[in-house]
């Protein structure tokens, strides 16, 4: 059986060119949504996928209809791939029922996971560099180098508490308590 899904991503776009498309395919049923790729809930995408039976086919009428990105429609494919579904995309004439329309996907496949590594490698040649500058990532820390001596010079009034301490900076005790382990101040167990 080939089941169709048709996508178009506002209101105002009109679906007839991807239902001609699968009529033409012989798709005996088309499920079909308004709904913009980013939006991660595609309730009639799910439904298709649910319809889906071992020697059915998903057709579809471009790749980008499918999936949100590569990742994600390397993900589907697979998926139905697992379950002895077959998949169609009418533009693009891949068609995994075929030895050379799983080669295509597999190379699609490689070509996700071939982003994938080099983001995560320029993620990590990043924050290399910017240590190597002096930068550290993360946050900015709540109180500056200077605020920390204050913080320390306060807590050496045994009539003052932490809990006032970390009021007059506007922070909670922890952020204090961590401020002043980085700074390598010694805690007072006494100014809690």
């Amino acid at each position: 059986m080939r089941i169709g899904y048709a996508r178009v991503s506002t209101q105002d776009q009109n679906p007839e060119l991807q239902l001609d498309a699968l009529s033409a395919a012989e798709c005996e049923q088309v499920f079909q949504e308004k709904v913009s790729s980013r939006v991660r809930e595609r309730p009639e995408l799910e439904a298709c996928l649910r319809t889906l039976r071992k020697g059915d086919t998903l057709v579809v009428w471009r790749l980008d209809r499918l999936g949100r990105s590569l990742k994600d429609l390397v993900e589907i494919i697979h998926g139905l791939e697992a379950r002895g579904v077959a998949f169609r995309s009418l533009t693009e004439s891949i068609d995994t029922s075929s030895a050379g329309g799983r080669l295509v996907f597999h190379v699609f496949g490689a070509l996700a996971e071939f982003e994938h590594n080099l983001i995560r490698d320029r993620t990590v040649a990043g924050l290399a560099a910017a240590r190597a500058r002096g930068r550290m990532g993360g946050r900015r820390p709540k109180l500056s180098k200077a605020d920390v001596r204050k913080a320390a010079a306060m807590l050496k009034d045994p009539m003052m508490t932490k809990t006032e301490v970390a009021a007059h900076f506007g922070i909670s005790r922890v952020t204090l308590n961590a401020a002043l382990d980085r700074a390598g101040y010694p805690q007072n167990p006494a100014a809690a």
